[in-house]
C-alpha cells in the first residue's frame, strides 16, 4: 500500500491520554477504528471518518463507532506531514442528540492548541 507517497506509512501519535482511553474501548470498537486510522496513515479518509464540525480547514476528522447500544468518538488530524495525531477519544454518554459534548470540545481544542504550538516548536528547532 503506498498513497501517501511514501513507501511508509505515517506514525500514529497519540495525543495526552487518547491512547488510554482508546485501550478501554470494546475490541470490536477498537479494530474497526484503528482501520480508520492506518488508512489515514497512507494518506487517505476511511469511508467512517467524517471531517468534524467546528474544524474548518484544520483536517480534523471524527470516527463514530456504535457498540452494544453505546458511541465510541476517536477524533484525530491529519493537519501535520508527521503523523496521523489521535487528539481525544472517549465514550459518549449523553442520549440527547448527536452533539459533541462542550467538555469534550474543550479537550479536543485544548489538544489540538498543544499539538500546533508543539510542531511549530519542532520547526524553530530544526
Amino acid at each position: 500500500m503506498q498513497r501517501n507517497g511514501s513507501k511508509t506509512p505515517k506514525p500514529i501519535w497519540w495525543v495526552g491520554r487518547s491512547k488510554d482511553a482508546f485501550e478501554q474501548f470494546p475490541h470490536e470498537v477498537q479494530e474497526d477504528m484503528y482501520h480508520a486510522f492506518e488508512v489515514a496513515q497512507w494518506g487517505s479518509k476511511a469511508p467512517s471518518a467524517k471531517p468534524m464540525k467546528g474544524f474548518r480547514g484544520a483536517g480534523v476528522l471524527e470516527i463514530i463507532e456504535n457498540h452494544g447500544g453505546d458511541a465510541y468518538r476517536a477524533v484525530y488530524t491529519v493537519k501535520f506531514r508527521a503523523a496521523v495525531c489521535v487528539l481525544h477519544v472517549f465514550q459518549k454518554k449523553s442520549k440527547r442528540g448527536i452533539r459533541t459534548p462542550r467538555r469534550e470540545m474543550r479537550i479536543i481544542e485544548a489538544n489540538l492548541r498543544g499539538l500546533i504550538e508543539y510542531m511549530k516548536n519542532q520547526e524553530s528547532a530544526e
